[in-house]
């Protein structure tokens, strides 16, 4: 079996990200089985482990700024750099756009009929400690527009008003977008930064172990059974919302539009789908994406644009993960969302959640980072999550993976790009994926690293 999922030796990096991944995963397993068992036999020894939790929340909390920061600043240079290719980059952020849109509605549906969290009612301290994070009178629609002008522009990096981490990162964005050439050290410079902060993100995210135990004891000897229930629903609802998306309207839609079976497709990923499984990350099947995607007939320069924009852009798990775990927390802490509420808060986390692909703790980070710009008394809620967010992660994965395989062959079709006939001979069998042979030939490599041989060989 191990055989089976380690990666050929142009994907080093990716075999020794699986290990570490591996044995956080067994962590949190373990910590979450201890804090139930601890909650059910023990609940006020449960109950006073919750500053664990929220130790842990706390810490994602100080990663909110830097992380929407620099993965807007970096998405807003990766839609010019797709938009500098022409027609194959246009209609790929377009198509991005729209399945982002269809997931969150999907996400929205489904937790709107299971009503995840329900009937938890956790609220009585998280209420009263919430109570400090918040105004006590409402803001009028003045008020609030004004508050997320930040006092300086650096200022905006260092506030809990993420609101204003949003614009001030919006803005740059677009002023270094603006500058064009003479822009591109300081994009590689918060390319750099960017690193830094996934890297403090990834070290953080060592004590979920810590951050699941206190979380889910503090849960389970307050409520009881009743939050097992509840977690189990949440689970059981995020895999039906992902499945729903994947096979009913991607499935769909590459057979309507380019006529290849969604189960082929997938048997030939395969090997793909357990090395995302192994690691919980979809970004550890990145090169092998590109060199399969080539294979099967699409050209170079569209897997070129659509993959790398595609996993920062194209992110369907992580959309319906971040809808749905919204909608829990809310209704778990006895203050549901509104229609509109959840409409602008999704809005919100589309915006927040690009560039974050793949990063271990960039979903929490998003997650709270949403909650704390619309719903600050809703944040500490981030702790009920982490137990189970490992459980969440594979099918998050995976529905991103799917959906950037899928989107390259629709938009191949699209720009008359594909080798339709060589699609054909793949998916029967005729020509395998010579395995053995496959190197990292720039592989996995970002746009802008490749956009020299895109553009020359875009038409």
């Amino acid at each position: 079996m191990a055989a089976t999922l380690t990666p050929p030796s142009g994907e080093a990096p990716a075999s020794k990200k699986k290990d570490r991944t591996h044995w956080l995963y067994i962590s949190v397993l373990i910590a979450v089985g201890l804090g139930i068992a601890v909650g059910l036999v023990f609940p006020e020894v449960g109950k006073a482990l919750k500053p664990l939790g929220t130790g842990f929340v706390n810490l994602i909390k100080m990663m909110i700024a830097p992380v929407i920061f620099c993965t807007i600043v970096l998405g807003i240079g990766s839609v010019r750099k797709a938009s500098q290719v022409g027609k194959v980059g246009s209609i790929a952020l377009v198509y991005f756009l729209t399945m982002s849109t269809l997931a969150l509605a999907i996400g929205l549906l489904v937790g709107n009929i299971i009503h995840p969290g329900e009937g938890l009612r956790i609220t009585p301290e998280v209420a009263e400690k919430g109570a400090g994070a918040v105004t006590s009178e409402k803001l009028t629609t003045a008020e609030f527009l004004l508050h997320i002008i930040p006092t300086t522009l650096f200022s905006a990096l260092t506030t809990e008003v993420v609101l204003q981490t949003l614009l001030v990162a919006l803005l740059v964005g677009f002023a270094l977008q603006a500058m064009g050439k003479s822009g591109e050290p300081v994009l590689k410079g918060i390319g750099h930064l960017q690193k830094l902060v996934f890297r403090i993100l990834s070290m953080i995210m060592w004590l979920a172990p810590v951050g699941a135990f206190g979380a889910i004891a503090a849960v389970v000897g307050a409520t009881g059974v009743a939050a097992l229930k509840a977690l189990a629903i949440l689970m059981f609802g995020f895999y039906t919302a992902c499945a729903l998306f994947v096979f009913v309207i991607l499935g769909s839609l590459l057979w309507v539009v380019a006529r290849i079976n969604i189960f082929s497709l997938f048997r030939y990923l395969g090997r793909e789908f357990l090395l995302i499984v192994a690691t919980s990350s979809s970004e550890s099947a990145l090169p092998r994406l590109i060199a399969k995607m080539e294979h099967i007939g699409v050209s170079r320069s569209t897997v070129g644009v659509v993959v790398p924009t595609g996993y920062s852009f194209n992110l369907d798990g992580t959309a319906i993960y971040l809808t749905m775990a919204s909608l829990f927390i809310a209704a778990a802490m006895g203050d549901p969302l509104t229609v509109g509420e959840q409409i602008s808060l999704l809005v919100f986390m589309m915006i927040a959640s690009k560039g974050a692909a793949g990063v271990t703790g960039a979903g929490l980070a998003t997650l709270a980072g949403g909650l704390a710009s619309h719903r600050p008394e809703l944040i500490d809620g981030v702790g009920l999550i982490v137990g189970i967010d490992r459980f969440m992660s594979e099918a998050r994965a995976v529905t991103n993976f799917a959906g950037n395989a899928i989107a390259t062959l629709v938009i191949g079709t699209w720009t008359r790009s594909v080798d339709h006939d060589q699609v054909a001979l793949v998916l029967r069998g005729g020509d395998p994926f010579n395995e053995e042979t496959m190197v990292d030939d720039g592989h996995g490599t970002e746009v802008e690293d490749r956009e020299p041989e895109l553009a020359t060989a875009q038409r």
